[in-house]
């Protein structure tokens, strides 16, 4: 800041006007350099907006539970010239397999003697499974290998008795149909012997 003094010093008047209008001046400028500074507005920051909520995770979707497979009741009885020589029955799910063996062991009085010598297993060996089961009836695969005695009577020139011959017998069904509550019959041999198998088969409940 600065002071302007427009008068003439010519006299002591005029010179006391002048040391007053110094030291004025003076004063002002003191007081310009001590004033304090302007107080500094603060201008409170903007409030940020609070973040968005994440989403939340979607429940985890469970896979379905594999069905359970169906079980088939199944019963096969061995009929011989009409009379029941042997069973096989079980409980198998459909798409599976089975097999058992049973065995017979015979014996047979032989020669002049008549005395029992001769004997022979019987093997029968069977392989069921269930190919499906439906309301109109169930379907079963079955295999049967069988060992047969031959009925006709064998002699030596002599008249001695010989052992009767086993023969082998195969057979295969390839979809044998059951309706549940009619069993179903499949002639494996047609006569010397008459050999039959008659199935019977339902769904098991679990």
């Amino acid at each position: 800041m600065g002071c302007k003094i427009g008068m003439a010093a010519g006299s002591s008047r005029a010179l006391r006007f002048i040391v007053s209008c110094a030291v004025c001046c003076t004063a002002l400028a003191a007081a310009a350099q001590t004033a304090p500074p302007p107080p500094t507005q603060t201008v409170p920051p903007a409030p940020t907006a609070a973040p968005a909520p994440l989403p939340a995770p979607a429940p985890a979707v469970q896979a379905p539970a594999p069905a359970e497979p169906t079980l088939v009741q199944w019963r096969l009885e061995v009929l011989r010239d009409g009379r029941d020589v042997d069973t096989f029955e079980g409980t198998t799910a459909v798409g599976q397999a089975v097999t058992a063996t049973h065995h017979d062991e015979v014996v047979h009085a032989v020669g002049c003697k008549n005395q029992p010598d001769a004997r022979i297993d019987l093997a029968r060996t069977l392989t069921v499974s269930p190919i499906s089961a439906e309301p109109s009836g169930i379907t079963l695969a079955i295999d049967a290998q069988e060992t047969i005695e031959d009925e006709t009577a064998q002699r030596t020139p002599e008249g001695c008795t010989l052992p009767p011959q086993p023969r082998r017998v195969a057979a295969n069904h390839p979809g044998l149909v059951v309706v549940p509550g009619q069993p179903a019959s499949w002639t494996i041999v047609e006569a010397h012997p008459t050999l039959v198998y008659r199935v019977s088969a339902s769904v098991a409940s679990h």
